[in-house]
């Protein structure tokens, strides 16, 4: 199954209510498609801040990902998954092999199925530092 571009803003914002993996390369968001669309793969987003650098820098950084991408992505075409690619400025410098390396770690972890069938999204931890500074006792 081939790997699908996402275009549309709004699958950009609702891939950002998914899990999260942050490098300082990058951060990488990713959303489970719902039950109810039919059969699709992976979809794929890139994006970039005009922070990070001028349009030329922006570019090759937006290059860079998508090759990493291309050799990452294909052990998870066919997960049913949207995917965005935040880059960040250090993965202009980076080694290629790292950048490899940190997708496809991030692909793992935001792909991987949630134990509880949740979305996997934040809930509260038993025994943070918020129960700990009210003072209850689990």
């Amino acid at each position: 199954m081939s790997v699908q571009r996402l275009l549309k803003r709004a699958d950009f914002v609702a891939a950002a209510r998914g899990r999260r993996f942050h490098t300082e390369r990058m951060t990488v968001q990713g959303l489970r498609a719902p039950v109810d669309v039919p059969e699709r793969g992976l979809r794929l987003g890139l994006t970039l801040t005009k922070k990070v650098g001028h349009a030329t820098e922006r570019n090759r950084i937006r290059r860079r990902l998508r090759a990493a991408a291309a050799v990452a992505l294909p052990p998870f075409s066919s997960h049913p998954i949207d995917i965005v690619v935040i880059g960040r400025r250090e993965a202009i410098a980076c080694p290629f092999p790292i950048l490899i390396e940190d997708l496809s770690r991030a692909l793992a972890s935001v792909t991987r199925p949630a134990a509880d069938g949740s979305r996997g999204g934040g809930g509260r931890r038993s025994g943070s530092r918020a129960d700990s500074l009210r003072g209850d006792d689990a």
